[in-house]
């Protein structure tokens, strides 16, 4: 998706002397539309002529810097300061200048970003949304409420030291119009003749019929409008889907034929009492996709939304086309419910495989190993931790090409608090250092690592390197696992080389990145790994000293004992 919008700007100063009102509008870079596109209207009031100074500093401000802050800062939080910060400036000039006049202006500025608007709103100046046939006033005055005060501000940029800013966000869809007025303007026209002005032609032939029919109604003031007429969005944001997660309704208990959005759902596929997932078919391509769901029981948990919403959001950032070996996540417009959409794959999983009898070949094992290590570790350069590397999530498609499936549970930096301090993955994948009683260490790229050799390991001898895991439970390795070669014959020794390191109890001993393991698999004999020795027995359990002292000391009191009791002195 791109960023499109068409732009349009008229201000007249009608009757007055002079035009205190500004606007004025900012795009974002063509390789940054992340940061999104700022507009702002702001309406000069005054004494001594300093309005137009108010007025015109106070945009050019927001405008120019917005783009300027850090990037983790959310847009609230950005506007705020540098509202804040104009505020004070300001109202300390208007200090300093007290027997000059005083600075002031009204503001009303609007953020699009991804697939979301934020707007903050001070004095009378106002908003407007048109969304299909409906005109929307997002904005409201701030003016006392009495008949002879109707035009005196309760709140204005430089009014006082502190200025207190209405927000609002709401969800951006194609084909929106925004228009942003000053009272000149709306202060005469009914909300009708408004929203029909804003349709006429382009964005600014509409704002220029907007100034026109204010001034012909008789308008006393500055007239200014500002049209944004949005039509293409650009790639969604994790705050978009967070919003959407919490906004929309989870979709009910679908079946087979039921109709969501555009979608007919062909088979219900999982169940788990988190999550539902469902096979179904777009009316418009005809294209068969997968739909994520939360199960209805946790429609009310708010880290559940959350973690749903990042899946969504890491998927599209890491999927797109191109990108073989993950799951493209498909952007959804204006959907009716909270859900996610994946491309659909024909297939088995190698859980699959595995469960049904199929013995695969030590090259396809292989070949497997070297086409999952691609994607994991195109994730974990981009600071994304998989955490449930396993044979449920490792999917052959029909064409042949080994997919990793489920980011529901990834760490990239910017997941739900739940989500990260969630002991993720299924425990005879975890690597034993997480299981540490006293210091456990968090998931990391060595941990995928490690998971798919213990993978690649099951898929080749049909069982797990330690044998069934239960969480906390360190004796499984107190033993070093056997090499594949003697469950399996036909297994090279360069291949057990490989995965004895990939499993190896102590991480030191492991593969430090995707790419390592993959370079070993791809040299397999013509450059063999050395082989991987026994590790001593105090390494496999630190406390076997103390065992054997304490046996020995059992034996010793035990000899003492019998030698005082029964032998003669």
């Amino acid at each position: 998706m791109s960023f499109e919008v068409d732009i349009g700007y008229a201000s007249a100063r009608g009757p007055r002397e002079d035009n205190e009102d500004f606007a004025a509008v900012v795009r974002p870079a063509p390789h940054d539309e992340a940061r999104g596109l700022i507009a702002a209207v702001a309406d000069g009031v005054s004494s001594g002529g300093q309005g137009r100074l108010a007025a015109q500093t106070t945009v050019m401000s927001l405008v120019q810097d917005f783009h300027g802050v850090p990037e983790t800062w959310d847009t609230t939080v950005a506007l705020d300061r540098l509202i804040s910060a104009q505020n004070a400036w300001l109202a300390g000039h208007n200090r300093r200048r007290s027997g000059e006049g005083t600075a002031m202006c009204t503001l009303t500025a609007l953020v699009l970003r991804g697939h979301s608007y934020t707007l903050a709103h001070v004095g009378d100046t106002r908003a407007w949304l048109l969304r299909g046939g409906e005109c929307i006033q997002l904005s409201q005055d701030h003016s006392f409420d009495h008949p002879d005060l109707r035009h005196a501000l309760s709140r204005a940029i430089g009014l006082d030291d502190h200025v207190r800013v209405d927000y609002s966000q709401g969800e951006l869809h194609r084909g929106d119009v925004f228009v942003l007025t000053t009272d000149g303007v709306h202060g005469v026209l009914r909300r009708r003749e408004l929203a029909a002005r804003a349709r006429e032609g382009s964005a600014q032939a509409a704002s220029e019929a907007l100034v026109e029919a204010a001034l012909k109604a008789g308008s006393r003031d500055n007239a200014t409008a500002l049209v944004i007429r949005v039509a293409g969005l650009a790639a969604g944001r994790l705050e978009d889907l967070l919003l959407r997660g919490r906004q929309l309704p989870v979709p009910p208990k679908l079946r087979v034929g039921d109709l969501l959005d555009g979608y007919v759902i062909t088979a219900m596929l999982a169940d788990n009492g988190v999550h539902r997932l469902y096979q179904a078919r777009s009316v418009a391509t005809q294209a068969l996709v997968a739909i994520k769901a939360l199960h209805e029981a946790r429609a009310s948990d708010p880290q559940e939304r959350a973690m749903l919403a990042h899946e969504a959001w890491l998927g599209s950032r890491v999927a797109r086309d191109g990108q073989a070996g993950l799951v493209r996540v498909h952007e959804l417009e204006d959907p009716s419910a909270f859900y996610v959409v994946y491309d659909w794959h024909s297939g088995q999983t190698l859980e699959q495989l595995i469960e049904d009898g199929r013995r695969l070949d030590v090259s396809e094992v292989v070949d497997a190993g070297r086409a999952v290590l691609k994607p994991l570790g195109r994730l974990h350069r981009q600071g994304v931790i998989h955490r449930d590397i396993k044979p449920a999530n490792l999917h052959r498609g029909d064409d042949g090409q080994w997919r990793l499936l489920d980011l529901g549970v990834a760490v990239s930096g910017r997941e739900p608090e739940a989500a990260r301090s969630l002991h993720a993955g299924t425990p005879s994948y975890i690597n034993p250092e997480q299981w540490q009683p006293d210091d456990p260490v968090r998931a990391d790229a060595g941990s995928d690592l490690y998971a798919l050799g213990v993978t690649l390991y099951q898929a080749l001898t049909g069982r797990l390197p330690y044998g069934e895991i239960e969480p906390y439970q360190l004796a499984r390795f107190r033993r070093d696992p056997r090499a594949p070669s003697q469950v399996r014959p036909d297994v090279p020794i360069w291949l057990d080389h490989v995965l004895l390191k990939a499993v190896a109890r102590d991480p030191k001993l492991r593969f430090e990145t995707a790419e390592e393991f993959a370079l070993a698999l791809e040299r397999g004999a013509s450059r063999p790994l050395p082989a991987h020795g026994s590790t001593p027995l105090v390494a496999r359990d630190p406390a076997v000293l103390w065992k054997i002292a304490l046996v020995v000391s059992l034996l010793f009191n035990a000899l003492l004992i019998v030698w005082l009791l029964f032998l003669p002195r």
